[in-house]
């Protein structure tokens, strides 16, 4: 049953509770914004957004069992622990609840067409397994999009319900807040994915995929992650500049545990030939993200001020 449960990912999936718990109980809930689920109803939220990620997890490790053995032979569950049979009934299964639960949260809300939206990101994260991953960017903008949704699902099915004839003023700050955060997500996201690529480029030859790695060349693309990264930080920096100055506790957490670690993402990205150095940069982007949504914390107590 380990084995089952490491085809889902567990880290991935705890920093999608950790995600939506701090949108909630860090963001929401502190800036007493008015909202349509409660906190059973919230977990429903939660927990139709895991096993729908899970699902997507184990799809994809099923479609990748001749690529893994070559970028991570040691990882490899599918067809030695786990057989592909097995796989695929627990991607069913896990499927099935995901969407399930989404169907029956959507129409405890009174929103039944919100029910789609689990629906619609089931059968993407399928096709980014099966086909989308092999097109040159598709695959790696497609699961950046679907990791913000993971963010903007909060605002469906928590905030536009609870919407009367127009937002209030809370609904609509949170509503921005969010989808900044998501926007953020997004973009990180799809650096890691284009180093990732280039940490697979074996594998993904093999396979034959078409990724910018393999297109561009490892040398080329670590460029293009330099300047990704370079682009995210002067971001960073330049939202520093004209929207916290003021704050000092939220500058300060952003310059050293958001500007810093990618700083130190530019000069590794920099430098990284192995592929030693691009499973590091992958992982710095990850700390990144986690630093990011860390932040959340700090806006109930200046969002009078925003």
């Amino acid at each position: 049953m380990i084995d089952y449960l490491k085809l889902t990912r567990p880290l991935n999936l705890f920093i999608i509770i950790l995600t939506q718990a701090m949108i909630k109980y860090g963001l929401l809930v502190p800036l007493e914004v008015s909202t349509a689920l409660n906190k059973f109803q919230f977990g429903l939220l939660i927990a139709a957004t895991l096993f729908t990620a899970a699902a997507g997890n184990v799809i994809n490790d099923l479609y990748d069992v001749a690529v893994d053995k070559i970028n991570k032979p040691n990882k490899v569950i599918v067809g030695r622990t786990v057989s592909e049979k097995g796989a695929f009934y627990w991607y069913i299964v896990l499927n099935i609840l995901g969407v399930g639960l989404g169907f029956y949260l959507a129409n405890s809300i009174g929103h039944p067409g919100l029910a789609a939206v689990f629906i619609i990101v089931s059968a993407l994260l399928y096709a980014y397994a099966t086909q989308l991953k092999n097109i040159l960017l598709g695959g790696n903008l497609l699961v950046s999009l679907l990791v913000a949704m993971s963010l903007i699902v909060v605002v469906l099915f928590d905030i536009f319900p609870a919407i009367q004839a127009s937002p209030a003023t809370g609904q609509l700050l949170a509503t921005k807040l969010i989808m900044g955060y998501a926007g953020f997500a997004f973009y990180i996201n799809l650096i890691r994915e284009v180093v990732k690529d280039i940490q697979d480029i074996d594998g993904d030859k093999n396979g034959g995929r078409n990724t910018l790695a393999i297109s561009l060349g490892r040398q080329r693309t670590a460029n293009v992650v330099f300047i990704l990264g370079a682009i995210a930080l002067l971001t960073v920096l330049l939202v520093c500049y004209v929207r916290l100055y003021l704050f000092q506790k939220l500058l300060a957490y952003t310059i050293f545990m958001i500007a810093a670690p990618l700083i130190y993402f530019c000069v590794k990205a920099w430098k990284a030939k192995s592929k030693r150095d691009f499973a590091h940069l992958s992982l710095v982007l990850k700390i990144v993200m986690l630093t990011g949504i860390g932040s959340m914390l700090f806006f109930a107590e200046i969002a009078p001020e925003l």
